[in-house]
């Protein structure tokens, strides 16, 4: 029987969700007894025209180029997962579109941002119809693995919707707020089981938010820990500013 072939493919992104696949070690050779990898710029300079059944995206969109592109893909895979926070929610790059692209452009390309062209930040569901998400920057492996289990086995995958604080919880994790720094944990979905709390960081929301976070329990942490709501929304959009625009289908 004949393996689904896979491609990755990357758009306006670091390529670190990549690297961390690329990193999977020993675990990546029993996925690969699984699956047929076509494209992969990661680890192959080998290209792919065909038909696809699995189609994985890194990467927002930001271009018309990257509009017509990404809708190429879509129509030749049968599956497309979006993954990383740049594909799931826009990511890092979101954050240009709380100012004019004019001045972004002439911030960035100075006096040739004529020759650079630049529209809105998107994320990949914000332009082609996505199938599967993997949230996180970067991923967390283990998820990671768990969709494509679900893609093989063509059931959904249903990313929790439920706050890193419960997941933090029951790592037996010490609050953040408790150490004194601020933690977006309370209003940002579940999935990666507290992966950063658990290694000494914060989290910073790159899973984007959960659909309907608990309002007055996060304001009641704000004023019981003396913080801004101006603070937490800077925070928040540090990866999750295109949540505002509406999807293109």
């Amino acid at each position: 029987m004949a393996r689904p072939k896979v491609a990755f493919f990357d758009f306006s992104c670091c390529e670190g969700c990549q690297l961390q696949i690329a990193n999977f070690g020993e675990p990546l050779l029993d996925i690969l007894k699984l699956i047929e990898v076509v494209e992969f710029r990661e680890v192959m300079s080998e290209k792919y025209a065909g038909t696809l059944d699995v189609a994985i995206i890194e990467g927002s969109i930001n271009t018309t180029h990257a509009i017509e592109r990404i809708k190429g893909i879509r129509d030749r895979s049968k599956v497309l997962i979006a993954m990383g926070s740049c594909a799931t929610i826009g990511g890092v790059n979101g954050i240009k579109n709380a100012f004019p692209l004019n001045d972004i452009a002439e911030y960035v390309y100075g006096g040739d941002s004529e020759y650079f062209e630049s529209i809105q930040t998107m994320s990949v569901h914000q332009v082609v119809k996505v199938d599967y998400f993997v949230h996180g920057c970067p991923i967390y492996p283990p998820e990671f693995v768990a969709v494509l289990k679900a893609v093989l086995m063509a059931v959904p995958y249903d990313v929790p919707d439920y706050p890193v604080c419960v997941e933090c919880k029951l790592n037996g994790n010490v609050c953040m707020y408790d150490r004194g720094v601020t933690c977006l944990g309370p209003v940002t979905r579940a999935g990666c089981n507290a992966w950063c709390i658990g290694n000494g960081n914060i989290c910073y929301g790159c899973r984007g938010m959960v659909s309907n976070p608990n309002e007055k329990g996060s304001i009641d942490v704000i004023r019981r820990y003396g913080l801004s709501m101006e603070h937490i929304i800077n925070k928040l959009e540090m990866y999750n500013k295109c949540r505002e625009l509406n999807p293109h289908g």
